[in-house]
C-alpha cells in the first residue's frame, strides 16, 4: 500500500513566482550606485559583495528582489547570487531590526561573562537568537569573536564596540536604543542604523559630521604589545583578581569610555562556579 504526499504531510504546492521587482524610481537609483561599485572593480563579479550590502541598505535584508537585481547587473544567475548571500552572516535573510545587537559568545568572552550577557538579555527582550523585538528596534544575536578579546566580554551593534560589559549595562544599552537615547561606542564611529551600515559596507562615504573623524582603530589595551615592540615604557598597573576587595586601579588613562561601558568588574558565564584554579596541581 503507497501513501500519497498528502498524507505523508508534504506540500508540493505551486513554484514559487519571480521576484518582484524594485520600483522603477529605486530601481534606477540602485543602478546608478550599482554601476558606481561595479566600476572599482577589473573583474565585474568581483562586486557581488558590495552589491549585496548595497540592497540590504535598501529593505534591511537581502530579498529575493535584491539578488535578482544583483545577478541582473552582474549577469549571474540568482543561484550564483544566493550561494553568496547564504554564506556569509552579515548578509540578513529576513527583515531585522534598526539595531543588530551581537553578544559574542566565544571561548574568552563567554568565560568572561558574555553567556550571561546573552541570557540576561533574551529575558530582558522577550526574543531568542536571532529574533527581533516587536517595535522593529533590535535584533539580537549571538556572534563569534570578533578580535576584541581584551575587552571581553564585548557587545557590537551595528559592527561598533561596546566593551568590558555586564549584563546590567547591556540591558541598559539595549533600553536606550530602543527608546532612541544617545547611544555612543566604546571606540569607532558614532552610531547609525542597520540601514545606513550597510550603505557604509557597500562603499559609500559616510557623510555624517565628523563621523570619519571619530572612527579609531585599536583600544589601548590591544596596543600595550606594539609599544613594547618600540620600546616605549608606560606605568604599570596592577589588576586585582575579582573578588579579592582591593582597591580598583585609579591611575589616569587617556582610553576612551563609552557611555554604556561597565568599568566595574564584569561578571562570570557562572557565578557558582567561578573562573580559576580552586586546588592546587596534585591535591
Amino acid at each position: 500500500m503507497t501513501t500519497s504526499s498528502s498524507e505523508q504531510g508534504v506540500s508540493l504546492g505551486m513554484p514559487q513566482l519571480p521576484a518582484p521587482a524594485y520600483p522603477d524610481d529605486v530601481l534606477a537609483r540602485l543602478e546608478a550606485d550599482g554601476r558606481e561599485i561595479i566600476a572599482r572593480y577589473p573583474d565585474s563579479r568581483s562586486a557581488l559583495l558590495p552589491l549585496l550590502h548595497l540592497v540590504q541598505a535598501e529593505e534591511g535584508h537581502v530579498t529575493r528582489t535584491g539578488q535578482q537585481f544583483c545577478a541582473n547587473l552582474l549577469g549571474l544567475t540568482t543561484a550564483e547570487v544566493a550561494a553568496v548571500a547564504t554564506f556569509y552572516s552579515m548578509y540578513r535573510r529576513r527583515p531585522s531590526g534598526d539595531y543588530q545587537v551581537g553578544v559574542c559568545t566565544n571561548t574568552l568572552c563567554a568565560v568572561m561573562g558574555g553567556d550571561a550577557i546573552f541570557e540576561s538579555l533574551q529575558e530582558h527582550l522577550g526574543v531568542g537568537n536571532g529574533e527581533t523585538t516587536d517595535d522593529g528596534k533590535v535584533t539580537l544575536e549571538h556572534i563569534e569573536c570578533n578580535a576584541a578579546c581584551d575587552f571581553a566580554p564585548v557587545v557590537m551593534v551595528n559592527w561598533e564596540f561596546f566593551d568590558n560589559q555586564t549584563p546590567a549595562s547591556a540591558r541598559r544599552l539595549v533600553d536606550d536604543l530602543r527608546t532612541g537615547a544617545p547611544v555612543e561606542p566604546t571606540r569607532g564611529a558614532p552610531m547609525c542604523t542597520f540601514k545606513e551600515t550597510a550603505r557604509i559596507l557597500a562603499g559609500f562615504p559616510d557623510e555624517r559630521p565628523g563621523a570619519v573623524e571619530a572612527s579609531g582603530g585599536a583600544g589601548p589595551a590591544s596596543l600595550v604589545g606594539l609599544r613594547l615592540a618600540r620600546g616605549e615604557t608606560a606605568p604599570a598597573r596592577v589588576v586585582h583578581p575579582r573578588g579579592s576587595g582591593a582597591p580598583q586601579d585609579t591611575s589616569p588613562t587617556t582610553e576612551h569610555l563609552s557611555s554604556h561601558d561597565a568599568p566595574q568588574d564584569t561578571s562570570a558565564s557562572d557565578p557558582a562556579h567561578p573562573a580559576g584554579p580552586v586546588a592546587e596541581e596534585g591535591e
